[in-house]
């Protein structure tokens, strides 16, 4: 059986088969499903098993650039990228300059970076447990457009992989119509690394989506958002969010900069009315054989890890 389930996964890197869908998952699931069968066995098994894992690491990192198109890829490394320059930024402490500061402790600041230009910086505390968040922002993003103003739609174009998703975002037009209709369509990286979890993004390329008569298309440069438990209050939030936007056209400076430091607080005070209003969304429920497939997957699949800045990734 495992002989035939490492074959299943060798063909992926023919041609010929290494865009079929689901391969990769099937290959697991037969691991998983092999490497759970033998485990309660003595230890000869469980040093065998241990061997099995070490080299299905090994082979599970050579089919991750099989199973994806050169296209594929260069979102992925794009999405990539624009995580570490957005944690780089948030990392560096010098600058900051206070742009808004709220009755309820929240505020904005902002800098000028080199390469990037101005960017803003949102710091607030949510009193609802991170992963209600991560469920709002991530699992239903596309869902954003009900419940935040500024946005009149969020589409998934593409999901590449557990992690990345190229979006194509119409934005509403500001109040007196001091910023026209904008879209924009981007690469978005989504990573957890112990209680932190980092959403980043970036303005892409997308054939299936050329601009949009009427509408202008402007340029997310590398944004994030950064979420983890407050230290000593678990069920709470705090949130960064570094906002870096080219809205292209011809707008004056004291507008843009108005426009997004008002945006920012406008979607901290839109986010907590959506948490308080709408229940969590039911949490899925995994079969015995799910789990493991998924534990095996954790254990023994090991992308590229991202670089640590500050504390942001440090387990909290």
């Amino acid at each position: 059986m495992l002989l035939a389930t490492f074959k299943l996964c060798a063909g992926s890197s023919y041609r010929h088969v290494r865009n079929m869908k689901g391969l990769r998952h099937q290959a697991a699931l037969a691991i998983g499903q092999e490497l759970n069968w033998r485990a309660p066995g003595g230890p000869t098994q469980s040093g065998w098993i241990n061997q099995v894992r070490r080299q299905s690491s090994l082979l599970g990192s050579q089919l991750e650039d099989t199973l994806y198109s050169d296209q594929e890829l260069a979102y992925i490394q794009q999405g990539e990228e624009a995580m570490q320059k957005a944690l780089g930024i948030l990392s560096n402490q010098e600058g900051w300059k206070e742009e808004n500061q709220q009755a309820n402790g929240d505020k904005v600041l902002s800098k000028v970076v080199p390469d990037v230009g101005k960017v803003f910086r949102l710091e607030v505390e949510v009193d609802q447990p991170m992963e209600r968040l991560y469920e709002e922002l991530v699992e239903r993003m596309e869902a954003m457009g009900e419940w935040n103003p500024n946005v009149k739609e969020i589409k998934v174009l593409q999901k590449i992989g557990k992690d990345t998703v190229i979006t194509h975002e119409l934005a509403a037009e500001s109040a007196g119509n001091l910023v026209g209709p904008r879209d924009f369509v981007s690469v978005r990286c989504a990573k957890r690394r112990g209680s932190t979890c980092v959403l980043a993004g970036m303005a892409t390329q997308f054939e299936e989506m050329p601009e949009q008569k009427g509408v202008i298309r402007a340029e997310h440069g590398p944004t994030c958002m950064v979420l983890h438990p407050l230290a000593g209050s678990p069920s709470k939030t705090k949130l960064t969010w570094l906002l870096s936007i080219d809205l292209k056209g011809w707008l004056p400076k004291t507008i843009i900069n108005q426009v997004l430091s008002q945006t920012q607080v406008d979607f901290a005070n839109h986010l907590r009315k959506r948490l308080e209003s709408s229940p969590a969304p039911e949490a899925r429920s995994f079969s015995v054989r799910e789990r493991a497939v998924e534990v095996f997957l954790e254990q023994n699949y090991h992308p590229l890890p991202a670089k640590k800045n500050g504390h942001l990734f440090e387990d909290g």
